[in-house]
């Protein structure tokens, strides 16, 4: 049975920093491409970034360039999202997500096939 669970999550203010991690268990990590996604209330699942299963490459979404770094350690089958300059926009509540095609990068959630239960991040003005 596969598990996916993300911590790090909290209330800060604005132009604060959080790290996110998340770790996985039943599967052979480094088989997998990992994302993170959030969802604010009333809007859609927007992808943040994601990584390779080799960390070889990495993407992030728009509003989050230059401000959030994915990184991951497949020894301890753990990914990370450290956000810095955290801005009210970016209240929202985060999922990790892992894709079973270890080479790609992309904020498609139909590929990815395993999903934690999110933590929530709060970010106040």
């Amino acid at each position: 049975q596969v598990q996916v669970v993300e911590s790090g999550g909290g209330l800060v203010q604005a132009g604060g920093s959080l790290r996110l991690s998340c770790t996985v268990a039943g599967l052979t990590f480094d088989d997998y491409a990992m994302g993170w996604f959030r969802q604010a209330p009333g809007k859609e699942r927007e992808g943040v970034s994601c990584i390779t299963w080799n960390s070889g490459a990495t993407y992030y979404g728009d509003s989050v360039k230059g401000r959030f770094t994915i990184s991951r350690d497949n020894a301890k089958n753990t990914v990370y999202l450290q956000m810095n300059n955290l801005k009210p926009d970016d209240t929202a509540i985060y999922y990790c997500a892992a894709d079973d095609r270890p080479g790609a990068i992309n904020f498609r959630t139909a590929t990815f096939s395993y999903w934690g239960q999110g933590t929530q991040v709060t970010v106040s003005s």
